[in-house]
């Protein structure tokens, strides 16, 4: 009789191209692989991939081999979904996060985990979002939480909460007595923005070709923090997040600028291959939903 093990070796062969890219995947080696494929092979005295080719291409028998274990797979995971216990769960979690979820609501997302998985390992990867849907797509997270400004068939995209971005700027240094300036008057300021690699930049970007205007002047920047620190500074004009930095514009570091028209809601997203079943991946999106505020600043609960 054959066995799991011998099903994901056929699947993952399939899946990812290769011997060793499945052997990467199940974290073993080729040869291993390559051994339990022979296995299937005796058991029903059939070739299942031709290897007279440089490829792994299957043989005729060899896709209806691949569609069984694929099916006898699906029904496995859709078991343990049924009867595993959360607390039994004992695996690593790679949560790629931007860094405004980093600084305000993240921790209490891993707060949550712990208590309801407590034998899950957490281990975030904080970087752009451009950044991290790449490493979601070469497996090297399991899910990513970013604006939504990617659209991918290989990818689940699930809402799990809203962000207000506000222009914002050093006190004072735009002199107008008009509470409400159009976007244009924004334009002329020197911008201080996200860059390509960051999913906010690009929404905004987009955003202002849509509105028929280009900068005059802006300074790129890959940290957050740090385009905080020039617009405190004075250097410029940038979008930031408003809730979470309510308390710098009351003790006037920083100071709103009303436009019209305002600057468009971000929505983050939980990403994931959907490709990839998981019993434990769609509880944490379901957290995610619930603990997402970017409210505050430095919160765990």
């Amino acid at each position: 009789m054959f066995t799991f093990k011998q099903l994901e070796a056929i699947y993952w062969v399939v899946e990812s191209g290769g011997f060793a890219q499945a052997a990467h995947k199940l974290h073993t080696t080729q040869s291993a692989v390559s051994k339990r494929v022979q296995e299937l092979e005796n058991l029903f005295e059939t070739p299942l991939f031709d290897r007279s080719l440089r490829t792994a291409r299957l043989t005729e028998r060899g896709e209806i081999m691949f569609v069984l274990a694929k099916k006898l797979l699906e029904q496995r995971d859709i078991a343990v979904d049924q009867f595993g216990r959360p607390e039994s769960f004992e695996r690593r979690l790679r949560i790629g996060i931007t860094e405004l979820s980093a600084l305000t609501w993240f921790p209490r997302l891993c707060s949550q985990i712990q208590e309801k998985f407590p034998k899950v390992i957490i281990e975030p990867d904080v970087d752009m979002s451009v950044n991290l849907k790449e490493n979601l797509l070469a497996d090297e997270v399991d899910l990513i939480i970013v604006p939504d400004a990617f659209t991918d068939a290989r990818l689940s995209s699930t809402a799990v909460g809203k962000v207000e971005y506000m222009w914002m700027c050093k006190p004072g240094s735009i002199k107008t007595k008009k509470k409400t300036i159009g976007i244009s008057e924004i334009a002329k300021q020197q911008l201080l923005t996200q860059g390509d690699r960051s999913a906010t930049g690009l929404i905004y970007e987009r955003w202002f070709r849509k509105m028929g205007l280009t900068p005059v002047s802006s300074i790129t920047c890959n940290s957050l923090l740090a385009l905080l620190g020039m617009t405190v500074s004075g250097l410029g004009v940038s979008y930031l997040p408003r809730n979470c930095l309510a308390d710098m514009v009351k003790t006037g570091l920083l100071e709103e600028i009303k436009t019209t028209p305002p600057l468009p809601e971000t929505t983050y997203v939980a990403m994931y291959q959907w490709n990839k079943r998981s019993s434990l991946i769609p509880s944490i999106v379901m957290l995610a939903q619930q603990c997402c505020d970017f409210s505050k600043i430095f919160r765990c609960n």
